[in-house]
């Protein structure tokens, strides 16, 4: 790992350059060289974070049938814990049937050729991530709750290939990606929590750096350039790494980090301080901007005190005195005894002094005089101050710990907000003037902070103990507050109830919670897109390896994170059941206080990774899992097209397929007919009538050509 400090390299920079201006008034010809290479060097080397490209990762795809021309691993024999050869090997052919199926291999990237035979059973297909791969998604289960709503949906599979699939299904749509990362502590939980590389590894920053690189890139694709966000939580083990990778990744995205308290408690850290936050990077694209949502998340709101409604009308700061506005420096004449105003005379030039002024009988004169006895400047000029007394917005205070007569006024923005019943009229005091008071509505109009420290935050009690009810006996480690989520996101997408919601890193399932309950505060149809592993915790595959199981094998999978704790959890939150079916204990709190028993009124549909060969998907016989693709594709709502149709054509709710090119008219007249239809799947080679049959749809209707623009997608996206 090279950490490079910007500040230094810049020095040397600057410090070469003045040498080479230097060396040409001596040697021009030489100072010309020295420049020519000095350029070559400059353009090579890239300023601020600098890290190893290490070699792609692979991911195993237990499960998945063997195939000739597939990489491999060998399997360690059942029983043992150790990894196994983790070298790649290619099938070279297949033979016999059943358990006694084996596979011929050739090593792959080996000093020397080796060749092995051994049982089809004891192999597991691998993919490196420079492979072109061909994504399909074959459904395990549904929820469905929520009418016609869109589908929440969740995807098991390493999330680089999945989200690889969903730059064909959505691509430049995403409105939000909100992620926890592995911390790259060196904990052994789960894989995706911390376990990616050995804490003893000399790279095993770099190693992190390279793994979130290669994600955040493709999730670059994925984000609405004109009004997106990306959320980012870490600790403090690679913030400062991360924020450097998320500036290089993202170099026109408005970054800031936050600090929030999700452990009160505190973490020891032997010798030093007891950590109690983690830290949240937020990236926004486009017009992308903070919306209130009434908590500065730093007070309580029962802590909040209300803001007072009238200001002095004195001015501070800069621009403050007397010489700074020569209009603005003016009496007002009062009655002492009823502070009204009598009457407001002429600004004062600077050249006479204001005991020269007469003051009306029985009158007071009012100056803006400032705290250290200068003379200052009114906020308001003369004709302003009685159109804002005649409104109520003005008015005459007592004396202040100066000696002075305040005159107090209503800001500009505050006035609006009596417009809009924000701040309300609650009587008038012993001399007339009116009383503002700010409603709770108006005091929920606080600017949210850059730390928060929210009691709904702690990650023990509204985390790991809200798992545990939904389901009772499985753990899941260091699960998310639900509520500390759902505030994330609130900024964002409070406005927006049809946001996108995409979590590559979805762990128990927290942000497709957080999002259905954001969707039943307001009546929103947002969706989610959660994408998660099926790695099994390493207390749990000590007992499996023990008992001869390993990857694959039912017994294994089922105690994987995705079928164990994320589909689980997210059907819970839905039917609010447990897995064993019944009544979830326990209350949701803050925002909006209901049992959970009660659960939401939502639809998700589960899915696991395929990977398909493009001669398959060309011939149609993948149709079937490249069919919730195209579903995804146009929403994620409504009924699937899942098989080729046999009439040559299919409109489902939000998008239609053809396949037989003579029926075109036939199949536009449907699309005319359905008023949810957005897009045309046309199946064809033949580009001269796929642009015939685009012709005829309706123009809100897109045209995508099956299946050149799915295997092009796959073929020239990502620059291998």
């Amino acid at each position: 790992m090279r950490m490079v400090c910007l500040n230094g390299i810049l020095c040397r920079m600057s410090r070469l350059t003045d040498l080479i201006a230097q060396a040409k008034a001596k040697d021009p010809e030489l100072a010309k060289e020295l420049e020519r290479e000095f350029k070559v060097l400059s353009s090579r080397r890239s300023f601020g974070l600098n890290f190893e490209r290490h070699r792609p990762e692979s991911v195993e795809l237990p499960g998945r049938p063997v195939r000739k021309g597939d990489k491999v691993r060998v399997l360690p024999p059942r029983g043992e814990a150790k990894k196994g050869d983790q070298r790649l090997w290619k099938v070279k052919s297949l033979s016999g049937k059943g358990a006694k199926r084996k596979a011929k291999l050739d090593l792959l990237n080996g000093e020397e050729s080796e060749v092995l035979e051994v049982l089809a059973d004891d192999l597991v297909v691998a993919a490196e991530f420079k492979d072109y791969i061909y994504p399909g998604l074959v459904s395990t289960g549904k929820v469905e709750r929520g009418g016609d709503k869109p589908f929440h949906t969740v995807i098991n599979g390493e999330n680089f290939h999945a989200l690889e699939a969903l730059t064909f299904t959505h691509r430049n749509k995403i409105d939000v990606i909100y992620i926890d990362p592995p911390y790259n502590s060196g904990a052994k939980d789960w894989k995706y929590n911390n376990d990616y590389v050995d804490g003893e590894d000399l790279y095993h920053h770099s190693k992190w750096l390279a793994m979130m690189e290669r994600r955040l890139k493709i999730a670059k694709e994925l984000l609405n350039s004109e009004d997106s966000v990306l959320i980012v939580t870490i600790d403090e083990k690679e913030y400062l790494r991360l924020g450097l990778l998320l500036e290089q990744t993202f170099p026109n995205a408005d970054m800031q980090m936050i600090s929030s308290v999700i452990s009160p408690q505190g973490s020891a850290r032997p010798g030093g301080f007891a950590r109690v936050e983690e830290y949240i990077y937020y990236l926004r694209f486009g017009k992308s901007l903070v919306t209130s949502t009434g908590d500065d998340m730093l007070v309580e709101s029962e802590e909040v005190v209300k803001a007072p409604v009238w200001f002095s009308m004195i001015r501070s700061g800069t621009d403050a005195r007397r010489e700074d506005s020569k209009n603005l420096f003016y009496p007002i004449f009062i009655s002492p005894k009823s502070r009204k105003v009598v009457s407001v005379g002429k600004p004062l030039p600077l050249d006479v002094k204001r005991d020269s002024v007469k003051i009306p009988k029985d009158c007071e004169a009012v100056w803006p005089i400032r705290r250290d006895g200068s003379e200052g400047r009114w906020q308001l000029a003369s004709k302003t101050f009685l159109e804002s007394l005649d409104k109520g917005f003005a008015k005459i205070g007592k004396i202040n710990n100066t000696g002075s007569r305040s005159v107090m006024y209503v800001r500009s923005g505050d006035r609006d907000r009596i417009n809009k019943k924000e701040i309300i009229k609650s009587g008038t005091d012993e001399f007339g003037y009116i009383i503002y008071e700010r409603t709770d509505e108006g005091v929920t109009k606080r600017a949210p902070k850059s730390i928060w420290n929210k009691i709904s935050h702690d990650a023990g009690k509204q985390g790991s103990m809200l798992v545990g009810r939904m389901l009772p006996n499985r753990k899941f480690p260091f699960p998310k507050s639900l509520y500390a989520v759902e505030d994330a996101l609130r900024f964002f997408i409070n406005q927006k109830n049809d946001a996108i919601v995409l979590d590559f890193f979805a762990g128990s399932g927290t942000t497709a919670h957080a999002v259905m309950r954001l969707n039943k505060q307001d009546g929103g149809n947002r969706q989610s897109i959660s994408v998660t592993n099926n790695e099994v915790a390493a207390e749990e595959q000590k007992v499996l390896l023990e008992k001869k199981l390993r990857p694959g094998d039912p017994k294994w999978e089922y105690l994987g994170i995705c079928d164990y704790v994320t589909k689980p959890r997210i059907e819970a939150a839905i039917t609010g059941k447990t897995p064993e079916g019944k009544k979830i204990k326990g209350d949701y709190k803050f925002i909006d206080e209901f049992a959970m028993f009660e659960g939401l009124k939502e639809n998700a549909e589960f899915f696991t990774l395929t990977y398909e060969t493009p001669i398959a998907v060309s011939h149609n016989k993948a149709f079937a899992k490249i069919s919730p693709l195209l579903w995804m594709r146009a929403g994620s709502e409504g009924r699937r097209i899942e098989k080729m149709p046999s009439k040559g054509w299919d409109v489902a709710d939000t998008y239609g397929v053809l396949t037989d090119l003579d029926l075109a008219s036939d199949f536009c007249a449907g699309i005319e007919k359905g008023d949810k239809v957005r897009l045309a799947f046309i199946v064809t080679n033949d580009d001269r009538r796929f642009q015939s049959v685009a012709r005829q749809l309706p123009d809100a209707v897109e045209p995508v050509r099956l299946y050149e623009s799915y295997l092009n997608n796959f073929r020239f996206s990502f620059g291998r």
